[in-house]
């Protein structure tokens, strides 16, 4: 029965979903954490980087950090968290995503929600270093769904993976782009659009024959960018396609390594799907922790450190 009384109250204007959400991404002050960059090849040739930080003692654990929807290792949640473990003893990985980390990726394809194949390369990559005894995935919005959806697919898990950590998870990818369309998120979806028009345009110049000025004209929403590019640079049918097979929920039955979602109930970005209390309770290993305040990635205490970033350590070195 992992279904989790959570201890987490926010104070003020921080119990206000929008209010936490948007000072956690824009205002919260950014937590200073060393990083250094390695590139990993893929297996098409393509590339993604990793920002790694070293806890100050040799450590024999690391969590890889997955970012969210046009995030990068750079973001604030990832620092702090990444500040947070590497002071308790793990090492991190932070993961930029193709094209994330200030460079254009090589292929016309880049990344999504689902993309599980390159997670499973840089898990193969980071155990090849024979450092690691503990490896943790943990992941924030998109970066939950990708971590969630690898550790439920019919595949062998390295023995090495002893935990996973989903924040703010759309567990339902059209569930959640249907909350984003509503009217009160759109600052949001505003955002959203025009980071992934301007990456369009700038992969236009790369890639002519697939992607056109006529093309990028037609995109005026979420689901168009889904329609246009996501669903056919990736082997999709279209937008639906997209989502109904990458969407976690599905695999969330088959996860066998203990694995936290953390959603906050007034986290605008999720719907109702996003909240598998039943499944959860009949669950051996997915812990589910609702508190009623944290909005999206917003779970505030102090500026120095947020509640989901000492939940994280102490689930990933307990439970």
């Amino acid at each position: 029965m992992p279904l989790i009384s959570s201890p987490y109250q926010a104070k003020g204007l921080f119990q206000s979903g929008h209010f936490s959400t948007i000072y956690s991404a824009k205002l919260r002050p950014v937590p200073r954490l060393s990083q250094e960059r390695e590139r990993i090849t893929l297996p098409d040739s393509d590339f993604l980087d990793i920002d790694w930080s070293y806890s100050n003692e040799p450590s024999t654990k690391v969590a890889i950090m997955l970012h969210g929807l046009e995030g990068n290792a750079q973001r604030v949640y990832i620092k702090g968290q990444g500040k947070y473990l590497i002071e308790n003893g793990w090492d991190v990985a932070a993961v930029n995503y193709r094209g994330c980390s200030g460079e254009l990726n090589n292929t016309y394809q880049s990344y999504n929600a689902g993309m599980t194949e390159d997670l499973a390369s840089i898990i193969d990559f980071i155990l090849k270093k024979d450092r690691y005894k503990e490896i943790s995935l943990v992941g924030f919005s998109l970066g939950g769904n990708l971590l969630l959806k690898y550790l439920g697919e019919p595949r062998t898990i390295p023995k090495e993976i002893k935990k996973g950590v989903a924040i703010s998870t759309p567990v339902h990818l059209h569930g959640s782009l249907e909350q984003l369309e509503e009217w009160h998120n759109w600052i949001y979806r505003t955002t959203f659009l025009l980071d992934l028009k301007g990456k369009y345009k700038s992969k236009m110049l790369q890639h002519p024959e697939e992607m056109r000025p006529e093309d990028l004209k037609r995109i005026k929403s979420l689901l168009d960018f889904d329609d246009i590019y996501t669903a056919k640079a990736h082997g999709f049918k279209n937008a639906m396609d997209y989502y109904e097979k990458n969407s976690s929920l599905q695999f969330l039955p088959n996860i066998q390594v203990p694995t936290l979602i953390l959603n906050a109930e007034n986290d605008t970005f999720l719907s109702a799907e996003c909240y598998p209390i039943e499944l959860a309770s009949k669950s051996k290993n997915i812990y589910l922790e609702t508190p009623k305040h944290g909005g999206h990635v917003g779970f505030h205490e102090t500026n120095k450190r947020y509640y989901s970033e000492t939940r994280t350590l102490s689930f990933l070195n307990n439970n």
